[in-house]
């Protein structure tokens, strides 16, 4: 296991501190804000942490309130809303300074049988082993730019492969902007068979491209463009069980963007196209 997922994993482990009341920290990074993705894995750890292991987690619902501080651990309250037969509902509330930064309802369900249907149809793409890891892809682009290089040499606990165009690239070349984005990704080392470790993770790299997919259609990038920008609200729907140390391919689209805010919406497919998880996000995005 690489070191990039070991410490992540590190990071997911909680701290319990009291009855329902979890601390976490962030790497050790030279960074502005935690990491959105970060906060929303480690606050469905705090929650899990309080429910019964045969519930699963079939969604999520989560505001970005106040940018974290990457230097100073969260404080995660626990409120156990609803315990039913069927289903049980956490709130969870992450602080720090005093403040809550973000908030999220999480809802967990006994595996249950009934109907059964799959409306999309995973896109036709190639396969990841035909494509360049992301970082490769971005040194072609950035080249003997230091900080991008610094920054591209990092270890990084996903394997991300980009099927359709960078927003760098879209920047450059007018005629690769859309409204769409196609990635595959995996946490590329073994994985313990716990399937709230695998909802985490997912729930991990589902913030890496989402804003993304709004920049694309109008050929921004971040560093190359004149933008600012941030989560603001996250939904997920875990529909089936999967596997994050398996390709995933991460089909994203933005239907809309406008005062100053753009929305996107993702589905993820494992290989063999059953449709696994449900996203939409909509984040701030503002020209300078």
């Amino acid at each position: 296991m690489n070191e990039a997922l070991k410490e992540l994993l590190d990071l997911l482990d909680l701290e319990q501190i009291e009855l329902d009341i979890f601390r976490g920290r962030s790497p050790e990074e030279r960074i502005q804000r935690v990491f959105g993705g970060q906060v929303a894995a480690q606050a469905l750890v705090a929650a899990g942490r309080t429910v019964p292991s045969e519930r699963h987690v079939h969604s999520l619902h989560a505001y970005f309130i106040r940018p974290g501080d990457p230097a100073i651990p969260i404080v995660y309250n626990v409120e156990r809303v609803r315990d039913g037969r069927s289903f049980t509902t956490r709130r969870v509330s992450a602080i720090q300074h005093g403040k809550v930064i973000f908030t999220m309802s999480a809802s967990f369900h006994v595996m249950e049988t009934g109907v059964e249907h799959q409306a999309t149809v995973m896109p036709e793409v190639v396969g990841p082993e035909d494509l360049p890891m992301f970082q490769d892809r971005m040194l072609a682009v950035v080249g003997e730019d230091p900080m991008w290089q610094e920054w591209l040499a990092k270890p990084r606990p996903v394997d991300v492969r980009y099927v359709t165009p960078l927003n760098w690239e879209a920047h450059r070349d007018p005629a690769l902007r859309g409204s769409e984005t196609n990635v595959w990704f995996r946490y590329d080392s073994e994985l313990p068979d716990d399937p709230l470790l695998h909802v985490v993770l997912a729930a991990y790299a589902s913030d890496f491209t989402l804003v993304d997919t709004v920049l694309l259609t109008h050929g921004l990038a971040w560093g190359a463009s004149n933008i600012s920008g941030a989560s603001l609200d996250h939904a997920m729907w875990f529909h089936r069980p999967f596997r994050a140390d398996d390709w995933i391919l991460y089909a994203q689209e933005s239907p809309w963007s406008g005062a100053a805010r753009g929305l996107a919406r993702g589905e993820m497919f494992t290989r063999s196209g059953e449709l696994a998880v449900s996203v939409v996000q909509e984040a701030m995005i503002r020209m300078s």
